[in-house]
């Protein structure tokens, strides 16, 4: 099954324009009733769309702008690993006063989901001191000795509390404007320590050293992990300090 399931939504939705959206997935905009929504086209289980869509329905009622499900015309929110959502308008930041109102929306999307239930087949980094996979990372396809120092790096978050991270607010996936920040493309989102999400320019989160060394260590380790082994992972895992 491909696009011709969008005649699911109606039978005027039209793909509009290719957009980016990386390597897992087809990402368009669309027509849909006359305004400009997204597709996201991708191989996720049911399960995996399931614990998306309701997360991002919850994050809407709570007030955070993020892309909004639009049900199929029977109700569902996605349908054969296709998933229709709301365009968000909006700029990436530039400045550090923008970087600083990101890092204010990423708290707010820790503190609505404290105790939200696992990504489906996900793990967080604490968990990989134990488990060797987890959706895209199998830490027995990288080097021993490197994967010593990333449970080393993750090891310094045991104890912490956990919520849903967004995990990966690069500025490609922030849209802004004077009245509100977005996080869109959640694909890496799962649940984890928070100051993973809070590792931004020039420490616009305003981490104390400590805290800030010890969520830059991890996040470069689980940036290696779940890319393993392209250049950009081989680069991160060079950032993570030896034992």
């Amino acid at each position: 099954m491909g696009w011709e399931v969008l005649g699911q939504w109606g039978e005027d939705v039209v793909r509009v324009e290719r957009l980016a959206g990386g390597v897992a997935n087809d990402v368009w905009s669309l027509g849909v009733n006359g305004q400009l929504a997204v597709g996201r086209l991708g191989s996720r289980s049911d399960a995996d769309l399931a614990w998306e869509t309701e997360l991002l329905q919850h994050l809407d009622r709570e007030g955070l702008t993020v892309p909004v499900p639009i049900p199929t015309a029977d109700g569902r929110l996605f349908a054969d690993g296709l998933v229709v959502m709301t365009y968000v308008e909006g700029g990436p930041p530039e400045t550090q006063d923008d970087w600083r109102r990101v890092a204010g929306t990423l708290r707010e999307l820790h503190r609505l989901t404290q105790g939200w239930p696992q990504r489906p087949g996900w793990r967080s980094s604490t968990d990989l001191l134990h488990a060797e996979t987890g959706t895209k990372v199998d830490l027995g396809a990288m080097p021993p000795e490197g994967v010593v120092r990333c449970r080393a790096a993750w090891a310094r978050l045991t104890g912490r509390e956990t919520s849903v991270v967004h995990g990966d607010p690069n500025p490609g996936n922030v849209r802004m404007s004077a009245d509100h920040v977005a996080l869109i493309d959640w694909d890496e989102a799962h649940v984890d320590v928070p100051d993973l999400d809070l590792v931004l320019p020039d420490n616009a989160a305003g981490l104390e050293d400590r805290a800030y060394d010890v969520a830059v260590q991890a996040s470069a380790a689980w940036e290696a992990a779940v890319c393993w082994d392209d250049e950009y992972s081989v680069k991160r895992l060079a950032e993570v300090r030896a034992v």
